[in-house]
């Protein structure tokens, strides 16, 4: 992508982020985004067909370094060496922490959906490969996953009006719950 289009792509970014911390999605209309985005209605539909496209792109934007295959050490944390299902948890957790500020907002409006499907099928696949080094007591995969993906899933939404414990501690109650399940 080059330089101009990745430039307004953050300015409609950063508009509707900077909006949904103060409005509820359904509450935005696609004038203030032009408007705080400082861009002319035609630029905004050359890149998003609607408010609902933006959304999803601005999630698979959110997604698309956490689930990187190549992790590189960041200024906040480091997870390029680690591999466990803790470490991984926690990377995505510091990512989703770092976006609290409007996730939230996207998370207790009607948009929050779009949210989390994108999430549960990101997801899926690090709980698909954990699944697959363990024995699963003869209870199908597809029901295992499901139960994680959504258990984790709504985690995230429970986190996201608790925010004050840190992405470690969130990991640890997902892991020791899942834990204490397995005992009883």
């Amino acid at each position: 992508m080059d330089r101009r289009l990745r430039k307004t792509k953050k300015a409609v970014f950063d508009a509707f982020t900077e909006l949904l911390q103060t409005k509820s999605y359904s509450e935005i209309s696609i004038q203030e985004i032009i408007e705080k985005a400082d861009i002319g209605r035609s630029t905004f539909y050359s890149h998003f067909r609607t408010k609902s496209e933006l959304l999803k792109t601005l999630c698979d934007d959110i997604f698309e370094h956490v689930f990187a295959k190549d992790l590189s050490r960041e200024e906040n944390h480091d997870f390029s060496v680690q591999k466990d299902l803790r470490s991984e948890l926690t990377h995505i957790l510091y990512h989703l922490q770092e976006k609290m500020t409007y996730l939230s907002s996207i998370l207790r409006s009607e948009s929050g959906e779009t949210f989390v499907r994108t999430f549960k099928n990101q997801i899926w696949i690090l709980f698909e490969n954990e699944l697959k080094t363990q024995d699963n007591n003869g209870i199908p995969m597809n029901y295992l996953l499901n139960s994680l993906i959504c258990d984790f899933t709504e985690t995230v939404r429970w986190w996201s009006t608790n925010q004050r414990y840190s992405p470690e501690e969130i990991a640890s109650f997902f892991l020791e719950k899942k834990s204490l399940m397995h005992s009883n």
